[in-house]
């Protein structure tokens, strides 16, 4: 879940920041008819973009159970809706690496 290793370390204002931005960033993604990549490795691009919209975590999860992200390629915002979608797991990535550099001490 975004920000829940800096819920867990008390620094709950950034928590609730990334708790908050990073699964909206993800809800408007879908909302601009974004597409879930599937996982297919033989285009390398698909299965990158598949790996950085699984990396968002849990809203990828629901979105997937409820067939949402489906992608509308017709669609003038279709590209903009992948931005979001691709840029919500790779920020949520350094949020996770973040947690871990504050928990090492290292920040």
């Amino acid at each position: 879940m975004p920000g829940a290793g800096h819920l867990i370390q008390t620094r709950v204002q950034k928590g609730v920041i990334f708790f908050i931005a990073i699964p909206a960033m993800f809800v408007i993604g879908l909302m601009l008819k974004g597409r879930l990549f599937p996982f297919d490795f033989t285009q390398p691009l698909v299965g990158l973009a598949a790996l950085a919209t699984l990396a968002t975590g849990v809203p990828y999860f629901v979105a997937s159970m409820l067939g949402l992200g489906q992608g509308v390629v017709t669609d003038v915002a279709y590209e903009y809706g992948n931005a979001f979608l691709i840029v919500a797991g790779l920020l949520n990535m350094l949020v996770a690496l973040d947690a871990y550099d504050v928990r090492m001490g290292r920040k």
